[in-house]
């Protein structure tokens, strides 16, 4: 399709620098299309604000603001929760929020008769693989334009000088233009001083940390939270019962007093570099804890450790852009099995940073302490001495036919 054939173009639109800059370029570039901005709510909250005025002076000729937070913890993030899902100790906050916003950006593109989809990934990162499988699933013929992939702009600092030029009104500086992405679960935080993995983060700097506090500045006495889950999924806090979602939220605000969450990695992105980033998770890191204690006491051994192994290909399909593939959902059949009897409560203190588990029950549970009892129990521990032959009986016999050879 020639650039003179785009009559219309749907935009990802966050109002931060990249979607900033991306109107007035793709009028300049693309023969004066009309350009129909969607920001897809996940979330964000103070970021939506101001954004239809931003919109519509920077050309756009509409904005869509959706509000896809229920779709995204129903659909995605409480899955990712069940199945274990972690990327190298990163909650995919990121990565399982782009596939929700996509498939919505698709559904408004048909609907308005758009000729192409626009995004504003950089051709480094992770996401524009996440968007585009997306849209492919979705509409595999539709156009897709990735401005960081055409124009001649090589740093955020021109990204600035272009948005200065057009006189784009941005909510940051150059002084404190890390690169973020926030929504209902995570906030991640790239670039500047971080690029260099021998800076220590700033956590005590005002303004760094946003959903969190640093441990230094959390409460000198602990709090106690309590969570209560039917099927592997959040159904009550504290004895209240309420959405996921609202779990989330009230863990977030919890989580985040007590400086829970803070993760500083080097992560290996799809595209084959090592990235730096800090990401605040308070009340993800503070379910996915709970969760995993709550399976200690209801899964048995095997069905465990599989779901180990599934869980790192989970993550993976997650953080790849693979949500949309028949292996995702039939790891969703399997996760689903595991879960049926993953019911119960468990106790969290929350100190500084940690989590300290405080009591976990399930009337699905396992454990049997009249078996694990260090007291008198029915337990015969002389049926042991014939486990153990049977079970040496390997090395018992190669070590027999070591010493026949001598």
């Amino acid at each position: 399709m020639n650039k003179s054939d785009i009559k219309k173009v749907v935009l990802a639109y966050s109002g931060g620098l990249d979607t900033s800059i991306i109107i007035p370029w793709l009028k300049e570039n693309y023969n004066n299309p009309e350009i129909i901005a969607v920001s897809g709510n996940v979330g964000q909250a103070d970021e939506l604000e101001g954004l239809e005025e931003k919109a519509l002076k920077t050309g756009a000729s509409k904005l869509y603001i959706e509000d896809l937070t229920d779709e995204f913890v129903d659909d995605f993030i409480v899955p990712s929760l069940k199945a274990g899902a972690v990327y190298e100790d990163y909650l995919l906050g990121t990565s399982f929020a782009r596939p929700v916003i996509a498939k919505r950006l698709v559904e408004i593109a048909l609907a308005e008769g758009a000729d192409a989809i626009c995004h504003g990934c950089t051709g480094k990162g992770n996401d524009q693989v996440r968007f585009e499988l997306t849209i492919k699933h979705f509409a595999p013929g539709m156009k897709i334009i990735a401005p960081w992939r055409e124009w001649d702009i090589k740093s955020r600092d021109e990204e600035i000088d272009y948005a200065e030029a057009h006189n784009i009104p941005l909510k940051i500086s150059r002084e404190t233009n890390y690169s973020k992405d926030k929504n209902l679960w995570h906030l991640s935080h790239e670039g500047m001083d971080l690029e260099d993995p021998a800076n220590e983060p700033q956590y005590e700097k005002p303004g760094f940390l946003e959903m969190s506090v640093s441990p230094l500045k959390a409460p000198d006495k602990p709090t106690y939270v309590t969570i209560d889950f039917e099927k592997g999924a959040p159904v009550a806090l504290n004895g209240e019962k309420m959405s996921a979602k609202n779990i989330i939220l009230a863990l977030n605000e919890i989580g985040g007093k007590n400086g829970i969450g803070i993760l500083d990695i080097v992560e290996n992105r799809l595209v084959g570099m090592k990235s730096r980033g800090v990401y605040e998770t308070p009340g993800g890191t503070i379910l996915y804890k709970a969760h995993a204690v709550l399976e200690t006491i209801c899964l048995d051994k095997m069905t465990a450790h599989k779901k180990a192994e599934i869980a790192l290909t989970y993550a993976d399909l997650v953080y790849n852009g693979q949500w949309y593939t028949p292996l995702r959902e039939a790891l969703d059949a399997f996760v689903d099995k595991t879960q049926e009897n993953v019911t119960g409560s468990v106790t969290l203190k929350l100190y500084k940073g940690n989590m300290i588990n405080a009591g976990v029950k399930s009337p699905y549970s396992l454990y049997s302490e009249e078996l694990a009892s260090f007291g008198e129990s029915d337990y015969n521990q002389k049926d042991s001495e014939g486990f153990i032959n049977l079970y040496g009986l390997p090395i018992t016999v190669q070590a027999i036919l070591r010493d026949k050879r001598k």
